[in-house]
């Protein structure tokens, strides 16, 4: 039987022969495209549930109870996750799931052994821990823990000597080691799903797993969350109005500026929220990324002029963004910014002028008795004293050779 280091090579040695450059790659017929995809699709979902049993057992080896001399401590780290976002250069979210997945392999990989050795007639005392032989199942095992004399997980290292098995998550963790669930849509399915508690007890979860299961094969990890996320509010419907509230109370955006004076936006927001901005996202950029195709003369021309536009898709949205920003303060600024317009003061010198060759305008008369100044316009308000680039609109700079506007 083919053992999970034999399939690991294989893999490898499929997307090997891919080639090692973008040549190679380019080279490939479409048919030999998708192929190439399906292999290294396969690889690396081999790849992340070998990481996950590495992360499963940094955690064992961290756990709070060790304290200092836990394995993350003596590294210097305050979690596991924190060690292995650094060793692997990942993201804080993508420790956080191999952790989560890694444990609950470990976890249904102990309660799956211990339940092997309980079945055994007492003259066979013999049970396979060979890191490297199919499981139970045909499942791909990862190290066995080490065991104490009679059988059962010792008490140091073992993920049942400290953690009780989540009985229902178990065809998870074992669809994951068949190598049917990516590591992705485990941890999709079990975030979705959720916890039990007083309304939702573990058999109900795990009868809404065995539908989630059968559909999964069809689903990637993101279609995996949503439908374990309905699943739950099937099983829990009294639920469903306060995760909606703590969806709405989680929104946030935060404003940065950075050293160099740009500004950086993160945001969250509840679902229907975002479903708005999200299709806001697509109707500005639609024509850039294969939108629907316009039979009105007017919409087909400005499908046309998105499409080549000289700017970046990301470009465009967010000019976009700001220009919706722009209109929004200009229809009742009384209403929502209390009377006051966004503005930005441009603070240029004669210096600056004479060293990018700018005429300057010419300056109004100074006020006397017998022939007062011209009126000016109010001083907007200032929303930044840092210099700002050429975008910003300004009345004092005459360049002598406008750029076209865009297409």
């Amino acid at each position: 039987m083919t053992t999970p280091a034999d399939q690991l090579r294989q893999a490898a040695d499929a997307v090997a022969r891919l080639g090692c450059n973008s040549a190679d790659y380019e080279a490939l017929s479409d048919a030999a495209a998708l192929a190439g995809q399906r292999d290294i699709a396969t690889a690396r979902q081999l790849l992340e549930t070998c990481a996950a049993w590495m992360a499963g057992t940094i955690a064992r080896r961290s756990r709070p109870e060790l304290g200092h001399s836990g394995l993350a401590a003596r590294q210097g780290f305050l979690s596991p996750e924190a060690m292995i976002q650094k060793v692997t250069g990942s993201s804080k979210n993508e420790a956080f799931k191999l952790v989560a997945v890694g444990t609950m392999l470990a976890r249904t990989e102990a309660a799956d052994r211990q339940a092997e050795q309980e079945t055994l007639t007492p003259g066979d005392t013999t049970v396979d821990t060979d890191p490297g032989s199919p499981g139970p199942e045909g499942l791909l095992r990862p190290p066995a823990s080490p065991t104490g004399p009679t059988g059962s997980p010792a008490a140091t290292g073992s993920p049942a000597a400290t953690d009780t098995p989540t009985s229902w998550q178990a065809p998870i963790a074992r669809a994951v080691a068949a190598g049917t669930l990516s590591v992705d849509a485990a941890e999709s399915i079990r975030q979705g799903l959720g916890d039990i508690d007083t309304a939702v007890t573990a058999d109900r979860l795990a009868a809404a797993l065995t539908v989630l299961l059968a559909e999964s094969a069809g689903l990637n990890a993101d279609q995996c969350f949503r439908r374990a996320r309905r699943l739950r509010d099937d099983l829990d419907t009294a639920g469903i109005a306060a995760r909606e509230k703590q969806a709405h109370d989680d929104r946030y955006l935060r404003v940065y500026r950075l050293r160099d004076g740009k500004i950086r936006l993160h945001g969250l927001f509840a679902p229907e929220d975002g479903e708005f901005v999200l299709s806001t996202y697509d109707a500005l950029t639609s024509p850039r990324r294969g939108g629907v195709r316009f039979v009105d003369k007017k919409r087909a021309a400005w499908a046309k002029r998105i499409q080549n536009d000289p700017r970046s898709t990301e470009q465009i949205a967010a000019d976009s963004f700001l220009q919706l920003l722009k209109l929004g303060s200009e229809v009742d600024p009384g209403r929502m910014l209390g009377g006051r317009r966004p503005a930005v003061r441009v603070i240029v010198t004669q210096t600056d002028l004479a060293r990018q060759g700018i005429r300057p305008a010419a300056t109004p008369a100074t006020a006397t008795p017998e022939s007062p100044a011209a009126p000016t316009a109010p001083e907007s308000p200032v929303a930044s004293t840092a210099p700002v680039a050429a975008t910003a609109p300004t009345d004092q700079l005459t360049p002598p050779d406008p750029p076209p506007d865009p297409p």
